[in-house]
């Protein structure tokens, strides 16, 4: 991996993972939970519902691991956008379009294959909530910066004139 594509990883997974958790927090705390209590419920999905209890360790657990899921979803895109230049021409579509995947993902097959029949509530507020996440928090700004840190596709070079003309 070039130093341009560890330094868009590192910033994304940073940045994106930051935004996310606020929104998780925000959301949540809406609803009545704290940001101990979102955190410990993050690290319960790999290391099992006994994180539930364990306080400031399962929280910081549950930090951890959402940063690390964080780093697999921008590394996928990082490396996708380093390749695929129609990524890097549209951003804010690709950044669009990569955060409803994520959300499917998480929403429709780890959190359902985790906690079996749990799946997404439809109504207008988690619906929104979860897009908003998704989309605004992640998606757009990992995009975004991939751009910046990769830079733009050049313009197509080719002759000037033509041979012989």
């Amino acid at each position: 991996m070039t130093n341009k594509i560890v330094a868009a990883i590192v910033t994304a997974t940073l940045i994106c993972g930051t935004l996310d958790i606020l929104s998780a927090f925000l959301f949540a705390g809406l609803g009545g939970a704290s940001p101990g209590q979102i955190l410990r419920y993050v690290a319960s999905g790999p290391f099992g519902d006994g994180m539930n209890g364990a306080g400031a360790v399962g929280a910081a657990i549950g930090l951890a691991t959402h940063f690390a899921i964080m780093a697999v979803m921008v590394t996928v895109f990082v490396i996708a956008a380093s390749r695929i230049a129609v990524v890097k021409t549209n951003p804010v579509l690709a950044g669009i379009l990569y955060g409803l995947l994520l959300y499917a993902v998480m929403y429709w097959i780890v959190v359902p294959a985790r906690w079996t029949g749990h799946y997404p509530k439809l109504t207008p507020w988690a619906l929104g909530n979860a897009l908003f996440s998704h989309i605004i928090c992640v998606g757009i700004p990992m995009a975004l910066i991939a751009v910046r840190t990769l830079g733009r596709p050049g313009p197509i070079s080719g002759p000037t004139s033509i041979p012989g003309g």
